[in-house]
């Protein structure tokens, strides 16, 4: 039970699954965010906070930031199962590491619906 409550999916077929979709997201908002970078013949403040103030950016922003939680808490958890032995040392690492990842995401959440 305590190894299920610290993977997102209820088995490993839906961590992997959770991995895979994530990581296309993420490659999707990468390559959508490049794309504007290289596309913008002249880029200033205006242009960039005009881009990210767009409800489309904003909404695909949030979906890849949901996308980030869940890539990086799975990821997380299958590397500190991995390789680190100790339970009490993995356990603490993986919930500092949990409020790191919350953290960012709230971070990224409050900036981006703050623009």
């Amino acid at each position: 039970m305590v190894m299920q409550a610290a993977t997102l999916g209820r088995n490993g077929v839906q961590d992997f699954i959770l991995l895979r979709c994530s990581a296309v997201i993420l490659a999707a908002y990468a390559i959508f965010v490049v794309g504007f970078f290289v596309l913008t013949p002249e880029l200033s403040y205006q242009s960039v906070t005009s881009f990210f103030a767009h409800l489309g950016t904003k909404v695909f922003s949030l979906i890849a930031l949901i996308a980030f939680l869940a890539h990086a808490w799975i990821g997380l958890w299958q590397v500190l199962t991995d390789y680190v032995k100790p339970a009490g040392l993995r356990g603490t690492l993986q919930f500092v590491l949990n409020v790191v990842i919350l953290a960012y995401v709230g971070t990224g959440i409050f900036v981006l619906w703050g623009v």
